[in-house]
């Protein structure tokens, strides 16, 4: 029987594939150390991890069950509070795409910040795939928050920034986004603990270690 572990790197290789295409499969493959040494120092349980990937990829379908390619929706959970953004025609679409991904099992919370218009086009997504990296990169760099413990999401220029994490980390993730060049807006959607929560959370393994 498969461990959870190997539960989750199969559903992310999973969603490679269908998003990317069979080609998309190898480098995932390939890199499930460094997939492991991600998991091994995520703040959720390797089983929210697994609900969370299962809420992404149900919802993606339901949502093209009931709304087609007419749409553009992107769907990011997060210890099963899930946002909602990219653009579709009408109010009542984006009523729609809210109760499609309500229905899903493990879903704790909904944000939906879906824009009533027409799809960005791929210039536009192609810029907000760099701000989002740009953003990452910058949390990478700095050393007194942990970069891991957020997910970024950028659409049409808005920074969406999601995570379990401290005031103190809220703050400083945004001072970095807000310094970002193509960063519009920053909405956080976060979930904030204490620092004494942080401390009393069981230790994690390193991502050094994860390698091994």
């Amino acid at each position: 029987m498969k461990s959870a572990t190997q539960k989750l790197l199969t559903i992310l290789a999973l969603s490679a594939c269908v998003g990317g295409g069979l080609g998309a499969c190898a480098p995932i493959l390939l890199g499930g150390a460094m997939m492991g040494a991600l998991m091994a120092t995520d703040r959720r349980t390797t089983g929210t991890q697994i609900d969370d990937e299962g809420i992404e990829l149900r919802a993606a379908s339901g949502i093209r069950e009931n709304l087609g390619e007419r749409v553009h929706v992107n769907i990011t959970s997060y210890n099963r509070q899930v946002l909602l953004t990219g653009e579709v025609p009408s109010a009542q679409d984006k009523q729609l795409a809210e109760q499609v991904l309500s229905k899903a099992p493990n879903v704790r919370s909904i944000v939906n910040e879906i824009g009533i218009m027409g799809n960005t086009t791929l210039t536009q997504r192609s810029s907000d795939a760099l701000v989002t990296g740009r953003v990452r990169a910058s949390m990478v760099d700095a050393k007194d928050i942990f970069s891991n413990s957020f997910k970024v999401v950028t659409e049409r220029g808005t920074t969406y920034l999601m995570g379990r994490v401290t005031q103190r980390e809220a703050n400083r993730a945004t001072d970095i986004a807000r310094s970002i060049p193509g960063v519009q807006k920053v909405v956080r959607v976060l979930e904030i603990i204490s620092e004494e929560e942080l401390q009393g959370m069981p230790p994690k393994t390193s991502a050094a270690e994860a390698k091994k």
